[in-house]
């Protein structure tokens, strides 16, 4: 029987550690933006239970996986997501990623059922902007306003909004986007995300080395993250960060996530989709050595 005292951890073949887990709940979403990847996954599925996902997390710490980050769709859709929040074992950090349309009235409750802190995508603060990117209703940019408010206020901090750069369409945003978060206190920070064009929008890529140029240029101080060897950009008392998932060969050799689809789907890297494990109808039992067929077929997308 596997045990929580194991001090087995996965390994994959190329010396990459998995220590987090980024698990889509649901493929269901109440915006439309127009550049999502969906996780990587196409098409709409069948949720796992709160028990799979409570199972899958308990024998994930179990390997010494102590990171979790809760994604979508929006997974703030799904009703019963405190319930298996206050059902997860001790871990390090427990996060999740939401466009903060219902976050409003669930910060509070998400706290006390363990949620450590939340990313919430904003893209502008130009509420026509907003609509155009998100395909969203009218009132919706102030209810994700008011879903920032209110994580800050429950102690979901540091809350990161995540920009997703496109080209002529929000990259001029960024100083406003920074002035924004300053006024935070510290407890707002920003990541800006280089575009994944999985829907084949070539109008959008902006010149990554451009943007990176740009950050060094107007920052007083530059952290490194030891993860994936980040910059973080200080500016004028904000901080940025800039991540580049795309063709990067330095964020692939130092990836330490397993990614875990809302129909429960073990996957092991999020531009490959034919190296699934599936997990859905396991047993607690079964899991542990579908978690090491899963690492096995981790292969870094990006190689020198």
């Amino acid at each position: 029987m596997f045990s929580s005292g194991t001090a087995e951890l996965l390994t994959d073949s190329y010396g990459r550690t998995v220590r987090s887990l980024r698990m889509s709940v649901t493929d269901r979403c109440n915006l439309n933006c127009i550049y999502c990847h969906n996780e990587g996954h196409i098409g709409h599925s069948n949720e796992m239970s709160v028990d799979t996902i409570v199972n899958i997390v308990d024998v994930a710490s179990q390997f010494g996986i102590d990171r979790l980050k809760i994604s979508g769709g929006e997974p703030l859709l799904r009703k019963d997501l405190e319930d298996a929040l206050v059902r997860l074992p001790e871990l390090r950090d427990v996060s999740l990623t939401t466009n903060a349309v219902l976050l409003e009235k669930r910060a509070a409750s998400l706290k006390d059922a363990g949620l450590d802190r939340v990313n919430i995508s904003l893209d502008t603060l130009d509420p026509e902007k907003y609509h155009t990117i998100t395909n969203c209703r009218k009132g919706t940019f102030d209810k994700v306003l008011d879903g920032i408010h209110a994580a800050v206020d429950a102690g979901l901090t540091p809350v990161k909004l995540n920009m997703v750069l496109l080209k002529d369409l929000n990259d001029d945003e960024i100083a406003d986007m920074l002035e924004f978060t300053r006024g935070y206190g510290g407890n707002v920070l920003l990541q800006l995300i280089e575009l994944m064009d999985f829907r084949d929008l070539p109008q959008y890529r902006i010149d990554s080395k451009e943007v990176e140029r740009s950050l060094l240029t107007s920052s007083s101080d530059v952290k490194v993250r030891e993860l994936h060897k980040r910059k973080k950009y200080i500016i004028n008392g904000a901080e940025v960060e800039f991540v580049r998932p795309v063709d990067n060969t330095e964020f692939c050799a130092n990836c330490n996530r397993l990614r875990v689809t809302a129909d429960g789907q073990l996957k092991p890297c999020l531009l490959v989709s034919d190296d699934h494990v599936d997990v859905s109808h396991a047993t607690k039992e079964e899991l542990p050595d579908m978690f090491r067929l899963a690492v096995s077929r981790r292969v870094p997308f990006c190689m020198d």
